[in-house]
């Protein structure tokens, strides 16, 4: 029940910030245009992608709760890591006009409606401030979806401090180049978190295994048990952030009945569960034929596939 609750106020938290975020990315960008500041726009852009992946994020959410069926039988939990890839590559292109702007700034400095530009850019802090801290009343430890959406909120924030420290540079010194300078700084931001994003969701699509996972202990962890002497054929993945599987091979001692199979699994199963791992399939064989005959527990209805999720 207790995950049921988080997951809703998850989606809460995410639609009402997507909402505001959405409404103050457009204000912001039309005050960019309106001011002339690349500060503002570059800070807008950063907002944007925001807006995308806490949208992706209520999507994920949304999609994610859709049942599993026979084409899909992981259900859409995938369409969260395919959301975050394509937010990361967005990211990266966003920094990446910001910088080709910002460039022919440093040469040319244009002139900035600083003023407009301080308002639009405390405005701006309040918003980010107030997500923020809706996005970490949230599970944003254990969610990657929720993770990114904060840090996003985070990097705004900092943006709109930048905007509003460049403008108040403008309007005492007119030092012009604060404001490409603002942008840049944003634009760093943007393409650590577009790249970091991208490289997760990649690691995850590749079947890679999960970060905070330890392959080695893993393998201690099923060998530990006395009645498991080998074990081949290990894998471990991610199939959307927070939900790990695994599968494997286990040769296990002779004389087995299938009622010490039964338990030896719900043993391994429990054991892997505190190590973060829900979806276990571990097929069973004996040390005299692995891999011929070697269905201890053939004549069990699941066919040595236990699959107790």
């Amino acid at each position: 029940m207790g995950h049921d609750h988080s997951h809703g106020a998850n989606k809460k938290a995410l639609l009402i910030s997507f909402i505001i975020t959405t409404v103050y990315m457009i204000i912001e960008a039309i005050g960019g245009f309106l001011t002339n500041s690349l500060a503002l726009l570059s800070d807008a852009g950063h907002m944007l992608s925001d807006s995308v992946s806490l949208g992706v994020g209520v999507l994920a959410f949304v999609m994610g709760e859709k049942v599993a069926n026979y084409s899909k039988t992981y259900g859409y939990k995938r369409f969260e890591i395919l959301a975050a890839l394509f937010n990361g590559v967005t990211l990266v292109l966003i920094a990446l006009y910001i910088f080709y702007e910002a460039y022919k700034r440093f040469i040319e400095p244009p002139e900035v409606a600083s003023v407009g530009m301080l308002t639009i850019g405390i405005i701006g802090l309040i918003v980010n401030i107030v997500v923020a801290w809706m996005l970490m009343r949230g599970d944003t430890e254990h969610n990657l979806n929720l993770r990114a959406a904060f840090l996003h909120v985070l990097g705004d924030l900092l943006g709109s401090v930048g905007a509003i420290i460049a403008a108040l540079l403008i309007m005492f010194f007119n030092w012009g180049w604060a404001d490409p300078l603002a942008s840049v700084i944003v634009a760093v931001l943007v393409l650590i978190s577009g790249w970091r994003v991208a490289k997760d969701s990649v690691h995850v699509l590749m079947e890679g295994t999960p970060k905070n996972i330890n392959f080695e202990e893993i393998a201690e962890t099923i060998q530990s048990t006395g009645e498991i002497e080998d074990i081949h054929d290990l894998h471990v993945w991610s199939i959307t952030s927070g939900q790990n599987a695994l599968s494997c091979h286990a040769v296990v001692t002779q004389n087995l009945t299938i009622q010490d199979c039964q338990h030896l699994l719900k043993r391994v199963e429990e054991q892997l569960r505190e190590k973060g791992i829900g979806h276990v399939t571990i097929q069973i064989e004996s040390n005299e034929h692995p891999h011929e005959d070697s269905i201890i527990c053939s004549d069990h209805r699941d066919d040595h596939h236990d699959h107790s999720h």
